[in-house]
């Protein structure tokens, strides 16, 4: 299915990579840009670093007071974000095409001289703010914490993907206001980046932009590699029982799989997909719909590049079933794919969701650019957003058994349980 979504690339000569793709047909420019720097760069005693920076680059920077990024961009009618991820932080806005100006000024003058508003008490106040992130997403919310603890069991301590990008408290405490501006030189400079443009802005005008308001910055020494994360599947199992103050029973399984990039890791999640995707998904025919085990269930494939991606399934047990009986339903169902395979229908089920959740990505400006981004800045290749999904339609059900196999399997696992207790004290 040849998509022909036009890319054009240019790369600055401070090593700035700009992608464009230009469509007339919306009055709207999208703009987005991605760092190569997620938690998989962290070394040790400073995690969290990639997530508390998405906080500070909206907190002002040589030329823009505390809290006009926002508001600047949002006067113009513009939506804005951020995110940290494992394997990349990004920061992205869509706005009128009358804005790129602005969109592009401000970004510019973050990557170049954010240090400039960086200082003790703004440090204070945003390490503060992560905080109680925490408290609110991870600590104090049901089944916050699962993938940290998930984590914490499928990777040795050290690996790349052993921590969650939050990071840790004890880390963020101890960053010194040095520690956070040699983090910030190391890592968000203009050839450790791309800077995507989507909408109704002609590729020259484009082009001539990006280099007008990021051509001046001066590049950055090369980052040091993330730490190789190369690791096999699990081979035993480990769980992590949890007594808790929850609405209901919940049991989550992780396993790892192969990295991202590869043939294998989509006939794995193509695997996971034809387990637990949608409704007609074999975990949520047989334990929702049939037995009436489980309230939902859900699961798929998170793709990574460091070495290895990995993947979940979860069910929640309906009220008065025991999570045991949820649990060996799953592994029966694991292990019969992994023995008896999958049949053609079923593949073309997952493979034809895979193709309209791919569609409605690239449908707006502002999920192309971010895709855009995704593949320029991790894979080397913008143009992949015109060809990833034959690669997926490309899987065989003889990849997808094999992949499972291998890979999904009840021995070679990693789950937290979550039980209610009759106290509602948290472990």
């Amino acid at each position: 299915m040849p998509l022909t979504y036009p890319i054009a690339e240019q790369t600055l000569d401070n090593g700035l990579r700009v992608v464009v793709s230009s469509d007339r047909a919306v009055p709207i420019v999208a703009v987005n840009l991605w760092y190569d720097v997620g938690s998989r760069h962290e070394p040790p005693g400073l995690t969290g670093f990639a997530h508390l920076f998405e906080h500070l680059m909206f907190q002002g920077s040589r030329n823009v007071a505390s809290g006009q990024h926002f508001s600047l961009l949002e006067t113009a009618g513009a939506s804005l974000n951020a995110s940290t991820f494992f394997d990349r932080t990004n920061y992205f806005e869509s706005l009128p095409g009358g804005g790129l100006d602005l969109a592009l000024w401000l970004e510019a003058d973050r990557m170049g001289y954010l240090l400039d508003a960086v200082n003790q008490e703004n440090l204070d106040n945003q390490r503060d703010v992560v905080k109680e992130e925490k408290r609110q997403s991870y600590d104090n919310r049901p089944y916050g914490d699962s993938y940290e603890r998930l984590v914490k069991l499928a990777f040795p301590e050290g690996h790349p993907y052993a921590h969650m990008t939050i990071g840790s408290m004890a880390d963020l405490d101890a960053a010194s206001l040095e520690d956070v501006h040699a983090f910030f030189r190391k890592y968000y400079g203009p050839n450790n980046a791309v800077l995507t443009i989507v909408g109704d802005v002609s590729e020259e005008d484009a082009f001539d932009a990006a280099k007008r308001y990021f051509g001046h910055l001066p590049a950055i020494t090369t980052p040091p590699p993330a730490p190789d994360g190369t690791i096999g599947p699990m081979t035993d199992v480990q769980r992590d029982d949890v007594e808790s103050d929850v609405p209901s029973d919940l049991i989550t399984m992780m396993f790892r799989l192969p990295v991202d990039g590869t043939p294998e890791l989509d006939a794995a999640g193509l695997a996971l997909d034809i387990l637990a995707a949608g409704q007609s998904g074999r975990l949520n025919r047989r334990l929702v719909r049939d037995e009436q085990i489980a309230q939902s269930v859900s699961g798929g494939a998170l793709p990574l590049i460091g070495g290895v991606s990995f993947g979940t399934l979860t069910g929640i047990a309906s009220d008065g079933i025991e999570l045991q009986k949820v649990e060996d339903a799953l592994l029966e169902e694991i292990e019969k794919l992994a023995a008896d395979g999958v049949t053609s229908e079923e593949l073309a089920t997952v493979q034809a969701q895979a193709e309209r959740d791919w569609l409605e990505q690239l449908a707006t400006c502002a999920g192309r650019a971010d895709e855009i981004s995704h593949h320029a800045l991790l894979f080397g290749d913008a143009n992949r957003i015109n060809t990833r999904i034959d690669q997926v339609q490309a899987v065989t059900v003889e990849q997808v058994q094999a992949a499972a196999q291998k890979w999904i399997r009840a021995s070679g696992r990693v789950q937290v349980t979550y039980r209610r207790s009759e106290s509602g004290e948290q472990e």
